[in-house]
């Protein structure tokens, strides 16, 4: 084991691919220990390799984020083998594509398990370790979708709603106890991940997601970001996260007619979807046998590599502003077409 003394420890939830997997990497190029947590034995192996080639220390650690005992057991072997953790970040997630009556009572169980619960678990097992030390950071990935509901996601949408209330009301208790222990949210627009090609989909078509599209790596860098400055309650990623935002505050009975005219379609490419498409729900797609499906997905040529409302996010005052009002200012053109 290398030295681990002076080295941040960083925990990240669904390590093994997309923003997990991207976050993981890039603790691990400023020298962090990072410990991956995901069900798949592939793709945490291949997590752990870009950690270690980055210049960090990694822990992979096989761990089903609902299944409570065993993240309790994942945070106790982060500590006993890498030391006291100083950054929690939640990003696990679990979705089926479908419409909501094709969506069995189980899968709906599931999906909230994961993409909700998982985060209280995890979040519970840092703070029980952070708030005896009153120092600490958790991050937790949040979506714009949890600001508004689609069509053909609404396990998900709802699970991140959820989270959002979750994070709400632990940041009242934590600032009514005076801790020192942070908690904050970055909160993403869609991302070009393996997620379209791995999650549980009824559609006809393969599942895509909604323009405009950001590469993980612009997520990772705010997760990061957030990570050093978490007294923000939450950081937004893409100018479409806040038109999302604004537009459901704004004008929710139009996005309701807008995105049931489009919502169908602007979620599917032409391609039929396979079959026998490997679906995650239960199990790992990346599990033994599987492949190592990486940070990205199959999206990267309508990706873009930067976001300025990272920027923005990230400052108060005029130029924030003026750029939600942008972003809204493409919502109300989307609209009228």
């Amino acid at each position: 084991m290398a030295d681990l003394r002076g080295r941040e420890v960083v925990v990240v939830t669904g390590a093994s691919g997309g923003v997990g997997r991207a976050a993981a990497r890039r603790f691990g190029r400023r020298g962090a220990a990072v410990a991956v947590l995901a069900r798949g034995e592939t793709g945490l192996d291949g997590a752990a390799d870009d950690v270690r080639a980055a210049g960090g220390v990694a822990l992979p650690i096989e761990v089903d984020l609902a299944d409570h005992q065993q993240v309790e057991a994942a945070a106790a072997r982060v500590e006993a083998e890498l030391g006291q953790i100083d950054t929690w970040v939640n990003v696990a997630m679990s979705s089926v594509f479908a419409p909501f009556t094709q969506i069995a009572p189980e899968e709906y169980e599931r999906v909230t398990e994961v993409t909700y619960l998982g985060y209280v678990y995890a979040t519970r097992a840092a703070l029980d370790r952070m708030l005896p030390r009153d120092r600490g950071t958790i991050v937790q990935v949040g979506s714009a979708l949890g600001y508004r509901g689609i069509p053909l996601q609404s396990a998900y949408c709802a699970a991140k709603h959820a989270l959002r209330g979750f994070h709400d009301s632990l940041r009242a208790e934590l600032r009514h106890d005076g801790s020192a222990v942070s908690v904050t949210m970055v909160t993403l627009p869609a991302v070009n991940t393996p997620q379209f090609d791995w999650l549980l989909s009824r559609l006809p078509n393969r599942p895509q997601p909604v323009p405009p599209i950001y590469q993980p790596e612009v997520a990772a860098d705010s997760i990061t970001y957030a990570a050093d400055h978490p007294q923000r309650r939450e950081y937004w990623v893409g100018g479409s996260t806040v038109a999302t935002i604004l537009g459901n505050k704004i004008a929710p009975g139009l996005l309701d007619r807008y995105l049931g005219r489009t919502g169908y379609a602007s979620q599917q490419t032409a391609e039929p979807h396979d079959p026998d498409a490997p679906a995650n729900l239960w199990r790992p797609a990346d599990g033994p046998g599987g492949r190592d499906f990486g940070a990205h997905g199959r999206f990267a040529e309508r990706s873009s590599p930067r976001s300025y409302q990272v920027w923005a996010s990230r400052h108060h005052g005029l130029l924030g502003a003026a750029a939600g009002l942008a972003a809204l200012g493409g919502l109300v053109r989307l609209l009228r077409r």
